[in-house]
Parts: C-alpha cells; structure tokens; sequence
C-alpha cells in the first residue's frame, strides 16, 4: 500500500448485480486501485481464502448488503469472527432506500462506513481511501505496539541474564525478534575477552574462527574509543568478517554479509556492547533500527553490571580460597578433618570459614560464617580468621575471643553481622570448651551410633551483647566433633530444627572415623545446596594413634 492510501490498494468488490459491480470496478480504477470482483457472499469467501493462503489480502471490502446467499451485514459479521480477516475493513453499500436502523446493522456489523449507491465517484472513492486510511493506521499502530511488546520482554531477558555469555544471547534472540532476520551480540570484556551470542535465526554453518572474533573486537574498539551512549554504522562486507549471519539463500546466491552495528556504552570506562544484524535487512518498520539501538543501550546497562559482578566474585574466590585451605595442620593427639564445598559457579562467593589452630592452652577449632553473599563478606571473613589466630596467641579462652571478635566487628564493620563456634580442645584429657555466637551448635558423635548437640548458645558477633560462659564437655577417643555451617542443611521451607535432627540421625549412622564422617554427610545432604557448605571435624587420640 502507498503513503497516499490509492496506488497498490486492492479494493474486494462483492455485488450480485454485473452492471454495478462492474461500474464500482472502474470508478475504484479511475482512482488508482487494483480491482476483484465478486458476485456472491460465497465467492467472495472462496477468493478471500485464497488470497490468505498467497499472503495478498485486499485492502477494503466494499460489500452490496442485499446478496442472493447471504445479506452484507452477515458476511460482515463473519468476517469480524475470523481471525485472519477480521482486521479488513468493510464498506457496505445499497441501492435501494435505506433507512438509518439499516446504517446502525452495517456499523454494529463491524463496518467502517455505508454508501447508498448511486453515488459520486468522487465520494465513493474518498470513502473507500478513509476506510483503506484507516486500516492503514490501525495496522502500523498495532506492529509497532508489537515491537515495543517485544523489546520490553527482550529488556527483562536481558536484565535476568546471570553471566556474560547468557547477556549476549539474549541480546542477540532479541535484536532477531525486533528485525525479523538473523542477528549476533558481543559484549567486550575489561580484560578484551569477547562475549558472544547468536540468534537461533542463523541458518546451520560453521561458526566463525578466532580471528573473525578478534577483527569484531577490533571495529568495536575502534568505534567507541571514547565514546558513551548509543551510535549506529554500517560495516560494508569486506570488513565484516562472514559468517556470524549466514542466513539461507531465497533464491539467487547468498546476499553480502555486511552488518549494520547498534554500539553502545553506559559509561566511560565500561564495556561496550554491539548488536550486529545483516546490513541488508531493514528490519518491519521504519523506526526499528531505533528500537534496537534502545535494547543495545540496555545490554551495556546490564553488561556494567554482570561484569562488575564477575570481578568481585572472582576477587572474593581468590580470598575464600587462598585462606581456606583443603587441609590443615594436624595437632599431637587430636585428628582435624575438613570440607568445604561452593554451592555452585553462580553463588559461591561466601563468608564460610573455619579454623584449626594449636594454641599453649590445647587446639582450637572454629566454624562461621559471616552473613551475606558478596565481597564484603568474603573480606570480613578473611579479617575475622585473621583476628582470631592473632587473639588466640595471648588467650584462647573460647568466650573471650568471641567477645573480642564482637567489638572488632561493631568498630569496623558496624553494618556486618557474623556466626561463629569456637572450641577449645585439650588433646590430653579431652576436656572441651565451648562457646557459641548465633551458629549451630556442635554435634558430638558416638561409635556406639549415638549423638547429641551440645547445648551451646550465645548471640551472633556484631551485636555487642553479652556472652555466657562456655559450655563445657569431656571428649572421648570413641567420640568424633562435628561442627558446620547451616549451607549443609538448610534447606528453604523446612524448619531449621527439623533439619538439624536429619543431620543428628545421619551422623549416628555413619561409619567410624572422622573422615568417613564427614564424607557421609557431604554424600547423604550436600546435594543441589543454595549456600555454601563447611564442615570440621575432630577426635582425640591421647595414646597417639
């Protein structure tokens, strides 16, 4: 159809009378319109499916109301009730005397106007271009509420993206919805790293090698070198490197595979983003290079964030790991086993920790964890165990390190609250000291298939409030000390108290050996955890053994 609503426009012209139907055909010709011709309300169907089955539905109906096999208005009606033509306009005209109930039929009917015929050729074709007008506007006004429906549900893709590479597959399944074709994403890392993601319009092919990815860095670079916001340019086919598009021929060889770039940057210093689609496509609507201009505008949002992510989360790993060693340094007469286990790749940045530290007063064990997920708390751990190995050389006292780890806390990180259990342990008698601050309380095993929390408590550190004195216990060498964090039973809708007799039952039933013992547990609970997982446990050896 034309801007001006007359060349191209295909007018459907139903009458059962040749002598009017043909006179309509030539007054709609005259006008500029191409013409079908109708005789019956069936006819009129069977040529309407068929023009639905090509693709090529007329513009207008102009509809004679009193047809041999069915009146106007019921056509009308019925073409309103079929999804495939219920967006074509109807006109519907008479030559006998009409009255104006007869008009309100035909618009309750679903038509857009009623002509009484004879007219003026001049007024049955400005009826005709307003009706083919309007459709017009009503057609264009529902693509583009379609595509912003699109890009708002690609927008919310993007911002639930979880990593780079699942950021710039969204981006790129996106940019095809909005340009009906084939489109790529790449999101260029701080350390030069290319994301990249393709849509699923891409037709089967070998993807494209190394260096085609680094010649696509290389014109992101160049082009937003110091730029912020979002810039379109074309990139002719020689210096596109092939094969990101690769869509299949229609018939003829395959089109040149240039690309019409969307850049975009949310910041100075920030990763910028590209959606890359073939420069040959123009995309349904005028306006749809703006639309995704907005979407590549919204992954460099997006991308600011995840990569700032993958920073500190890659930061706080160095530091979990690197003081949070696999093994730790046995002490004369005591057996220390540990576990720690990260929930998974996406969450386990973390503020688990535990410690086994000989001291002059017996070996000391402790087990926390600082509350969060973040840098933050993986840097707080990191000074708690760092504060406790420097407290532990002058007092090892249990209840006095936590109280003096609780004002380290409120001095520094006033904002930040932790749980911890510290244990002191005198390898030559067994004799155990506990004290407790908002943790789970530890569980003593018995070869004899029997185990018991201890009844530690005390508040969580950070909170400046008063501590009570340890609890106190006498290990024997049957006797195996567990300590964990919750990661290894909290389960989301079970109560925490159930969780723990689960864990109490499992441990009774595990077999001998404080290795064996924490093995079970990791086997029978630590699947598909949500939290981090750490676990120690200790037996006295007095003789040595």
């Amino acid at each position: 159809m034309s801007v001006n609503g007359k060349a191209g426009t295909t007018i459907l012209v139903v009458d059962d009378v040749a002598a009017s139907r043909y006179a309509l055909g030539a007054v709609l010709r005259r006008d500029g319109h191409r013409v079908v011709l109708a005789a019956s309300a069936g006819e009129a169907l069977v040529e309407l499916d068929a023009r639905r089955r090509a693709g090529h539905l007329p513009d207008v109906a102009l509809v004679d109301v009193g047809l041999p096999d069915m009146s106007g208005f019921d056509l009308c009606r019925r073409l309103k009730e079929s999804p495939p033509f219920a967006a074509l306009p109807v006109v519907h005209f008479s030559a006998a005397r009409t009255a104006p109930a007869d008009r309100c039929r035909g618009l309750d009917a679903g038509g857009e106007a009623y002509l009484t015929v004879p007219a003026e050729p001049e007024e049955i074709q400005a009826v005709v271009r307003a009706a083919a007008r309007g459709a017009r506007h009503r057609s264009d006004a529902e693509a583009q509420a379609g595509h912003l429906t699109r890009l708002a549900e690609t927008i919310l893709a993007v911002q639930s993206a979880r990593c780079p590479r699942e950021l710039a597959e969204a981006a790129a399944t996106g940019a095809a919805r909005l340009t009906h074709g084939p489109a790529a994403a790449f999101i260029v890392g701080d350390d030069g790293e290319l994301h990249r993601g393709l849509s699923r319009r891409r037709a089967a092919a070998a993807l494209p090698d190394d260096g085609a990815h680094a010649t696509v860095a290389r014109l992101i670079q160049r082009d937003m070198t110091g730029r912020v916001g979002v810039r379109d340019t074309v990139v002719p086919a020689a210096l596109w490197p092939s094969g990101f598009f690769h869509t299949e021929p229609s018939g003829g060889g395959e089109l040149p595979e240039g690309a019409r770039l969307a850049l975009a940057r949310s910041r100075e210093g920030c990763a910028p983003v590209c959606l890359a689609t073939p420069a040959y496509a123009r995309g349904p609507l005028p306006d749809t290079g703006r639309l995704v201009g907005r979407l590549a505008h919204a992954t460099a949002v997006a991308a600011e964030r995840l990569l700032m992510y993958e920073m500190e989360r890659h930061i706080a790993l160095t530091l979990q790991r690197s003081f949070l060693p696999a093994h730790v340094p046995q002490t004369p007469g005591t057996e220390v086993v540990v576990r720690y286990e990260p929930a998974s790749r996406d969450t386990e940045i973390g503020g688990d920790f535990y410690a086994s530290l000989g001291t002059a007063q017996g070996l000391l064990t402790g087990i926390g964890d600082v509350v969060g997920h973040s840098l933050e708390a993986a840097t707080v751990m990191v000074e708690i165990r760092h504060a406790l190995r420097a407290y532990c050389v002058e007092d090892a006292d249990p209840t006095a390190l936590a109280r003096r780890l609780d004002r380290m806390l409120q001095r520094y990180h006033p904002e930040v609250t932790a749980t911890l259990c510290l244990a002191l342990v005198d390898p030559a008698t067994g004799r155990t000291r506990v004290a407790n601050a908002g943790h789970i309380p530890p569980l003593v095993v018995r070869d004899d298939g029997t185990a018991d929390y201890l009844g530690a408590k005390g508040p969580l550190l950070g909170l400046g409030l008063d501590r009570p004195a340890p609890t106190e216990t006498v290990l024997r060498p049957t006797d195996r000390f567990l300590m964990v964090t919750d990661g290894l039973i909290e389960t989301r809708g079970t109560d925490l108290a159930v969780s723990m007799e689960h864990l109490r039952t499992v441990a009774a039933d595990a077999p001998l050996g404080v290795t064996a013992l924490c093995d079970t547990l990791l086997a029978c609970l630590g699947h598909d955890r949500e939290d981090d997982i750490a676990l120690l446990a200790l037996r006295v050896c007095p003789d040595g053994s």
